[in-house]
């Protein structure tokens, strides 16, 4: 197993993992299977080229399928520069439970930290979504407050937990 930040080239295989993970756990993203399956290659090569501000890591099997991966995007506004965001954090079912996800963050912990001026790293989690929010405390996020009703999807409401770790601290 192995992580790296993943580029144009591995489009394919980011949108095969994306679409399986809005199919596994649709209440958990933003997105939807419906909106991202008609995503052309050209797109989603555009969505994970790594830039100054951004980067998708990916964490690949011993076979070289793309079984986890995560995403940074720094805030761009000059107020909001000094934060990232965590986003479409994902570990395919079976590689769970197998300290992947937590390799995963600690590497963009890294990365993010190597981003001049970024002081700290956000993220929003399924307010109900246990083991995630587990794993974000192990590695110093912390709960800063809770948006009710998130997110909605047939019908039902999803409360997600906004999380902080300042990177300096």
């Amino acid at each position: 197993m192995y992580i790296r930040v993943l580029d144009e080239h591995d489009a394919k295989i980011y949108q095969e993992l994306r679409l399986s993970a809005l199919q596994i756990s649709p209440e958990a993203f933003g997105s939807t299977y419906e909106r991202e399956v008609h995503f052309t290659m050209e797109m989603v090569a555009d969505r994970i080229k790594p830039t100054s501000g951004k980067f998708v890591l990916g964490a690949l099997d011993e076979q070289g399928s793309l079984v986890g991966s995560v995403s940074f995007v720094r805030e761009s506004s000059l107020k909001t520069a000094h934060k990232g965001n965590v986003y479409a954090m994902f570990v395919a079912l079976n590689q769970r439970g197998q300290g992947l996800g937590k390799k995963l963050l600690i590497e963009l912990i890294r990365r993010a930290s190597e981003c001049e001026g970024v002081e700290q790293i956000n993220l929003a989690v399924m307010s109900h979504n246990e083991a995630a929010k587990k794993l974000y405390d192990s590695l110093g996020f912390k709960v800063y407050g809770v948006e009710r009703n998130a997110l909605k999807y047939n019908g039902q409401y999803y409360d997600e937990d906004l999380m902080v770790r300042r990177l300096n601290e």
